[in-house]
């Protein structure tokens, strides 16, 4: 969900004239760690190997 809310602030601040560069770069920082932190549970609730 976070991970949505970040994407949907990220849209809404590139449409806007007045850009904040550093706050675009800030939230997209940490819509990627959110992304990495899904990839890593989703590994780990879905092992590679069966058991």
């Amino acid at each position: 969900m976070e991970h949505a809310d970040l994407d949907a602030m990220i849209d809404l601040l590139v449409t806007q004239p007045s850009l904040d560069q550093l706050m675009e770069r800030r939230l997209k920082k940490r819509r990627l760690a959110l992304r990495d932190q899904i990839a890593r549970l989703s590994l780990s609730l879905d092992p590679k190997e069966p058991a």
